[in-house]
């Protein structure tokens, strides 16, 4: 559990980098460590060879000289100076070297690329060493052993490893600790706040404070206390529009069954001869049925969740010839036309489609129109049909709350549930209702709807029919 936490992988990331840069840095300090030595070998060098000029004869005794080289830790010295003399200590048979290092043209590549080729091998090698005096004006050669070189390189080695242990060690601790107190307990803080807040949302104890912080820890804090503000404000209005709902569906169902008893009664007067009676029959009627057709729509909107569908295939057509039946329009003067192509088939529930159109259809009539037209066509494995009429248009205001149940009416005592409801039948087929267009000259609206399947579906010989 604590490697998976945020502080325990920057702690490792934090070694890691560190232990990563001082590798880099390694390189070239093993390298200028190397030309270190080598250098304090040569004013080694120098000088011991010194001691021939103080001795009388220019000649030291063999037991000397020995003991000056190893002090050197070189097997011979050759001192050549500017003005010609030369002073050499060596040994009675000094080695043959095996390899020239020149250090009067100093090359940090050259220097990188022999300390590490001097870390790989594991024999010896004879080193002649050239470089300039330290004491100016000459140059010095000395015939070193790379054995005790590399032991001192590794050793080396071995105290930056040790180092930068220590040191990332440190640098994470510091990193580790101030990102603890910057970033890991506030996001903590807020994560807890969320869990909290998602256990009783109500509880106005369990949202969170937002401190005063200006970086993005602080912006994040502010935005989460105005989200659960938010999300506390919006259940609370869910739980009264529910029970609002629940209210009104019960309300609904009994004035259902009222206005049901009241059509009943009204059937019984259309055998009455009176005149007074006849004259005002049908508008009684209609009023109980426009009330039924409310409660009824209302209801069904307020039912949870989408009605259970039972797609199948059939010709889009025949049902749109079904909707003017399903009006029961007294009006001579209104028509449906259908341009669809006649075998363009679709795959849906055919009862809901139904409704569908026909809420279509009534929203059209009730707005003032006298024709309804009624087109499809298939475009990108979906099938577009389309609805329009030759009314006035929808109002400003209509058209702002399109789609919103008791808002989007666009006629005086309206419920807008026509059109909310059409929709979500719609979009539980998969598609979506949506308004094209609304001028003077009418209005049109788009039902999208997934294509069948091209596999099962019957040849179409025209996809498409231009408006008449």
């Amino acid at each position: 559990m604590l490697l998976k936490s945020l502080s325990a992988r920057l702690l490792v990331l934090t070694v890691f980098f560190v232990m990563v840069g001082e590798v880099l840095i390694f390189v070239p300090s093993v390298a200028r460590f190397r030309m270190t030595y080598f250098e304090n070998r040569i004013a080694a060098g120098e000088l011991a060879a010194l001691a021939l000029e103080a001795s009388p004869s220019g000649h030291l005794d063999r037991g000397l000289v020995g003991k000056l080289l190893a002090r050197v830790g070189a097997h011979c010295v050759i001192v050549h100076r500017a003005d010609g003399v030369v002073l050499m200590l060596d040994r009675p048979v000094p080695p043959i070297p095996n390899v020239t290092i020149d250090l009067t043209r100093p090359s940090i590549v050259a220097a990188i690329r022999g300390s590490l080729m001097a870390l790989a091998r594991t024999g010896n090698r004879v080193l002649r060493v050239l470089g300039p005096s330290p004491a100016g004006g000459g140059t010095v050669e000395v015939l070193l052993d790379e054995a005790p070189l590399r032991r001192e390189m590794w050793d080396f080695g071995y105290r930056i490893l040790e180092l930068s242990i220590v040191l990332s060690l440190i640098t994470a601790a510091l990193v580790y600790l101030s990102l603890q107190w910057l970033l890991v307990r506030p996001m903590r803080r807020v994560t807890a706040s969320m869990m909290a807040f998602r256990e009783d949302p109500e509880d106005a104890a369990r949202m969170i404070t937002a401190s005063r912080r200006r970086d993005e820890i602080g912006v994040a804090e502010r935005e989460l206390a105005v989200m659960q503000q938010t999300v506390r404000r919006a259940l609370a209005e869910r739980a009264r529009l529910a029970a609002l709902g629940t209210a009104v569906t019960k309300i609904n169902h009994d004035l259902r069954n009222i206005l049901a008893t009241a059509r009943l009664v009204t059937d019984g007067l259309t055998a009455s001869a009176a005149p007074e009676v006849r004259r005002i029959l049908p508008r009684l009627m209609d009023a109980i049925d426009r009330a039924v057709a409310l409660c009824t729509r209302t209801l069904d909107f307020s039912r949870e969740g989408a009605a259970p569908l039972a797609p199948s295939r059939f010709l889009l057509a025949p049902l749109v010839g079904e909707i003017g039946a399903g009006l029961a329009v007294s009006e001579a003067d209104f028509a449906i036309n259908c341009v669809a192509p006649p075998d363009l088939e679709v795959e849906a529930d055919r009862d809901q489609l139904y409704r569908v159109l026909l809420n279509l259809a009534r929203n059209a009539l009730e707005a003032g129109a006298r024709r309804v037209r009624v087109s499809a066509r298939r475009a990108a494995g979906t099938i577009a049909v389309e609805v329009a009429d030759d009314g006035p248009g929808l109002p400003p205001k209509a058209r702002e709350n399109l789609f919103r149940p008791f808002f989007g009416s666009a006629r005086p005592g309206g419920s807008g549930l026509g059109l909310a409801i059409a929709r979500e039948l719609a979009r539980a087929h998969g598609g979506d209702l949506a308004l094209v267009s609304s001028a003077g000259s009418g209005t049109v609206f788009r039902l999208t709807l997934r294509a069948p399947a091209a596999g099962r579906a019957r040849a179409v010989s025209r996809e498409t029919v231009s408006p008449t």
